[in-house]
């Protein structure tokens, strides 16, 4: 199976939706492509990518195979983004005291 890169499978938007889906609660490849207006193979390429990537994980039960959100991978992209998080906060902080001596 092939690797992929987190930040890969949040880039696009419908894969992003998935996320917000499954983060809720764990549901089938069905009930998850009847939020979509994509054929359920389109779906499935995606529920594919986002668990190549260990954002969701698969759990069998009866006949049914349940995805679920792994919140943990998430974080290599909260890791990358904290230091310009840091930086943009000095910056509109430093907006608002110019801002506020221009009053």
């Amino acid at each position: 199976m092939m690797r992929r890169d987190v930040f890969q499978a949040v880039a696009d938007p419908t894969r992003r939706a998935i996320i917000g889906l499954i983060a809720l609660q764990a549901m089938t490849p069905n009930a998850i492509a009847e939020h979509f207006q994509t054929s359920r193979q389109a779906v499935s390429k995606h529920i594919k990518v986002l668990t190549e990537c260990d954002l969701l994980t698969q759990e069998q039960s009866g006949r049914e195979i349940y995805y679920h959100f792994n919140p943990q991978k998430l974080k290599d992209i909260a890791d990358f983004v904290e230091p310009f998080r840091k930086m943009w906060e000095e910056r509109f902080g430093q907006l608002d005291q110019l801002l506020n001596t221009l009053k």
